[in-house]
This record gives C-alpha cells, structure tokens and sequence, in this order.
C-alpha cells in the first residue's frame, strides 16, 4: 500500500494548493468547451444546391467588352439532378446492427435506376435532333443524356442497356443512332432511338477514340489512337472502305498526312475532314476522299499554339475550335491557321476555366458544348455567328451615332448663350466664335470568329 503524509500541516497545505490549481486548470477548458458548444450550436446549417458564383454569369462574354462578344457563357452541367430539400416523412436511417439483422429499408437501398449519378470522367459528346446532350464517361461507364433546358438526364448504363469497357467517341447521323467507340472492347457499339445496340463495328479496330459522320456523303470515321489513322467506314453497311495515315509506326511520324496519336476528328460542310494530331500539336486537313490538304500548329504554352490537343469541332462559319489539354484552353482558329479567340485563362473551375480539358462539339444552334475530366463537368457556351456580329457591330455604330447626336445638340444652345464680343472696328478682320466639334468614338473591331 502506497501512505500519503497527510496527517502534518504542511502536507495539508500542499494538497490543498495542488487541488485549486488543478481546479483552475479545468474552468478555463469547461468555459472554452461551452463557447464553442453554443458557438455550434448558433451557427446556421451550410448551404447545399448547385454551386453559385461571385459574379453574374450571364454577362461573361469572349472577347471581353467593348468587342463585340462573340462567345456566352449560358450553364453547365455535371450530372443527374440532386433533390437538395429534405423529405418530411423521412425515417431516421437503421443503426448498423439492424442493417446486419436484415433491417434495412427499401428506401434505403440503392436502385441504379434512380440514384443520382454525377461526371467523373466526361470525354466525347454528341448532340441529337432533339437537342439532347449525350456525353460519354469513361470512368463512370455510362453515356449521360442531358435536356439542356431542364438538367434532367438519363443514363445508357455498363451492365444495364449495354456492356462498356472505356468508352470515347460519341457521333450521331440524321436518324438519331447513336455510335460509341470504346477502347478497351475495341468495337463501336450503334444504338437505336430506344437506345438499345442494333450492330457493332470491329473490322480494323484496335484502339478507337474519335468518330464523326458524314451524312450526307453516309461516311463514318473512326479515330484509331494506337494504329495512329483515321479508318473510314459506310455509314449504312459498315464496311470498311479505307485509311487514312500510315500504321505501325510507334507515333514517331512527323510527316505531313501521318500521324502520332491522333485524337479527334471533325468535319465541314463540304464534308473535309479535320483530325487533331495530338504528340506533333497540329491539326491536319483532308478531304472527303481522304487526300491531305494542309495543317497548322505547333507545340508551345501561349495562345496560338499546341500541347496536346484533343477534342475539336467546327461551328457555322467554318471556324476550327480546339480542346487543348495541357493548356485547358479553347482555341478558335480560321482555315489558315490563324487564332481568332480563345478561351481559358489559366486552370480553374469557374466559368469559362478548365482542368483536363478533352472534348468540344457544336450543335445546330450554335451551342458550344466541352468536357473536362477532373472537376467532372460539361459547360455550354453560344457562338455568336458572323452574321449575328455584324448586325450587334451596326446597332452598335448606330447607338454611337445617335449619342454623338446628343452632344452636339447639347452644346449648341451652350454656345448660343455665350455673351457676344464687342463689333470689331471698321477695317479690322473677326470671325465668330464656332462650337467645339465632339471628338469621334472609334467603334470597336469585330473579331473574328
């Protein structure tokens, strides 16, 4: 037994005074646990819903004001709709012991059907007559269909409606089939209306990525990254008809018409093809019989240039857009090459900024539809075309015409009322006083796009 010498005074003492600093030790942590027990208990619950930005987006345009824009930023979209609001009739979740006992409640269970999914993994996109959004996620394993105007989406899901492996390319033909190229089953699957697979393609395919369709020429081109060629089927009987490129050389061919891991592929309304060689930076151009015409790019990290470009798409006026990857930059470039506007400053997940930027494509509305892989997200932009530029660019003269207008008729009555000098003397030359004319504004150019 251990003895305590609390029987003399001194060790009475001691103990006591040991007993009050322990005491003073403890108040200051039960006061301080208390604070923050009502601070907790005060603070209000975190705001959950789609994410909200610092600024107006509605007025984010490319190129900035006063320009005439010729890109909007309109939304985004990173999966299926979330319900936010809590349910009233919600029942407190089963303990884990009642779920081990087989307690667990059908709403608690998980159906594929309606859980919501989000993007994790979005590379290529495709849009249908009906203005339906369609775009692939490799790493989700599923085709997410969106209604742009509602955000509601269904699923064409691995396991379910089809069996994926990693999926790519998404292009769709007038009837609304929708083909899908996956990598690692080495085939592109084709789809029905009712998203179902009528047929596949397999012939000449090792790893495919990007597919576009020419309808009215019923050509199919499929992008085969690892064969480093784009192989050119009939759209109708899926024959294979030809290639384009040289094979089996490793990526090392620099050559005009060849390349080194090609990407994506897009076309014109001439039906030329436009292909993203993506390790020489360059995009080149061939025509529907698969001749090459030209290219342009190289590697660098500044507008302009190239590293690793991957989706591209052309809109209405027949300007090249490109998904670069590395430089998470949207790049708009004419026939020759040369860079009309950008988007993307800088990696980011605000409007208009990207990480992992991989795909583009362009409906018939002019929409601007890209996907980028690390935040998980599609944003839809407006292409503002020629037309609809010049016609902003004439209101806009017009406007500063009118208040040009408005300051001279401002300042004449001013100089009216001005006290007039006195008669010069006979013999002697004056000239009266005239108005100030107001300075000319200098309307802004169009780019172009």
């Amino acid at each position: 037994m251990f003895h305590f010498p609390v029987n003399s005074l001194r060790a009475r003492k001691r103990l006591a005074v040991l007993l009050l600093f322990a005491l003073s030790l403890a108040v200051p942590f039960s006061a301080g646990a208390d604070k923050k027990k009502k601070k907790t208990e005060t603070e209000p619950a975190p705001e959950v819903g789609p994410r909200k930005f610092p600024f107006d987006t509605t007025k984010l345009v490319w190129p900035a004001p006063p320009n005439v824009a010729r890109v909007r930023w309109l939304d985004y979209f990173a999966g299926s709709k979330i319900d936010y609001t809590p349910s009233a009739t919600a029942k407190p979740k089963a303990s884990w012991m009642d779920r081990l006992a087989g307690g667990q409640s059908q709403e608690e269970k998980f159906n594929p059907k309606t859980f919501p999914f989000q993007l994790i993994g979005p590379a290529g996109i495709a849009i249908d007559s009906k203005g339906l959004v369609y775009v692939a996620d490799q790493k989700v394993g599923a085709v997410f269909i969106f209604d742009a105007a509602t955000h509601d989406a269904q699923l064409i899901r691995n396991g379910y409606e089809a069996h994926f492996g990693w999926i790519n390319g998404l292009a769709i033909d007038d009837d609304d089939r929708l083909f899908v190229s996956d990598g690692k089953m080495r085939r592109v699957l084709i789809f029905n209306t009712k998203h179902e697979v009528e047929n596949q393609i397999t012939e000449g395919l090792v790893d495919p990525v990007g597919i576009a369709l020419d309808t009215e020429n019923r050509f199919l081109y499929v992008v085969d990254t690892q064969q480093d060629q784009v192989i050119v089927y009939d759209a109708d009987t899926l024959k294979l008809l030809r290639r384009i490129g040289t094979g089996g050389k490793n990526h090392f061919l620099t050559t005009p018409g060849d390349f080194g891991a090609p990407q994506g592929v897009a076309l014109d309304s001439d039906g030329n093809v436009y292909v993203t060689d993506t390790l020489n930076n360059r995009v080149e151009i061939f025509d529907a019989d698969g001749n090459f015409i030209s290219l342009f790019g190289k590697n660098g990290d500044g507008p302009g240039t190239f590293a690793r470009p991957k989706g591209i798409a052309l809109d209405a006026d027949g300007h090249i857009w490109v998904a670069d990857e590395m430089q998470d930059r949207l790049q708009v470039f004419n026939r020759e090459g040369q860079l009309l506007t950008y988007i993307g400053l800088g990696h980011g997940e605000l409007p208009g900024q990207f990480k992992a930027l991989v795909g583009v494509a362009i409906d018939k509305q002019n929409r601007v539809f890209t996907t980028e892989q690390y935040p998980g997200r599609v944003q839809m932009f407006r292409y503002v075309t020629d037309a609809e530029a010049a016609a902003d660019k004439a209101k806009y003269d017009e406007e500063l015409e009118k208040a040009a207008a408005r300051r001279q008729k401002a300042a004449a009555p001013a100089a009216s009322d001005k006290p007039t000098a006195a008669a010069p003397q006979q013999g002697a030359g004056a000239t009266a006083p005239t108005a100030a004319a107001p300075a000319e504004s200098t309307p802004p150019k169009t780019p172009q796009p």
